[in-house]
């Protein structure tokens, strides 16, 4: 009986002492690696995210698009007005000369009044035409973007072994991501290297 109490006891104490080494070993691997162990959670989970806002704000071929895009506006804005306070003249002349009894006759006042409203109205269109255009131009911009960003990415992400890419704007689509998962930085950076090269 006594032989098996202190069996009993060793294998105990053994156990104990097992225990002990497995989890201070296990400790020490973690506090010397973390570094290594995050990246190695990124690689292995196969998902990562891209600060979209960020990713447009800092892209060289987005903000050419951008100022492009600008340039149209205000190119189109400037006509737009020009046309419009050429209109706004011939109006107030046009009442000037009704209150003044400048016309000659009845019927030539109302053939002036019809010529200011097909103004009117061709500057309605043209305003309208180019809202359309600007959109147009937005939408391809958008697109063209968007195509060198996922072409980019569907080889970046084969060659890094992602699975998966989540586009974070404003903070909406993202609770809580580890920040080694943000790989915003390299993929702007790489992207500007291309879009230099491709310049020259």
């Amino acid at each position: 009986m006594k032989n098996a109490s202190l069996i009993v006891n060793v294998i105990l104490i053994v156990s104990v002492i097992a225990l002990f080494v497995i989890v201070l070993t296990d400790g020490k691997g973690d506090s010397g690696e973390s570094g290594t162990k995050d990246q190695e959670v990124a690689a292995d989970s196969g998902i990562v995210y891209v600060n979209t806002d960020s990713l447009i704000i800092r892209y060289e071929f987005a903000r050419q698009m951008s100022e492009e895009l600008i340039k149209k506006e205000e190119s189109s804005r400037t006509d737009f007005n020009e046309r419009a306070k050429v209109f706004q003249q011939d109006m107030v002349e046009f009442q000037r000369k009704v209150q003044n009894n400048g016309f000659l006759s009845l019927e030539r006042a109302q053939s002036e009044e019809r010529r200011l409203r097909q103004k009117e109205q061709e500057l309605q269109e043209l305003n309208t035409r180019f809202s359309n255009e600007l959109m147009v131009h937005q939408d391809r911009m958008n697109q063209q973007l968007r195509d060198t960003i996922t072409s980019f990415l569907d080889v970046y992400c084969k060659d890094k072994a992602y699975k998966m890419v989540l586009s974070n704007t404003m903070g909406d689509n993202l609770l809580y991501a580890e920040p080694e998962l943000d790989i915003t930085d390299e993929v702007v950076r790489i992207l500007n290297l291309r879009y230099e090269a491709s310049k020259q």
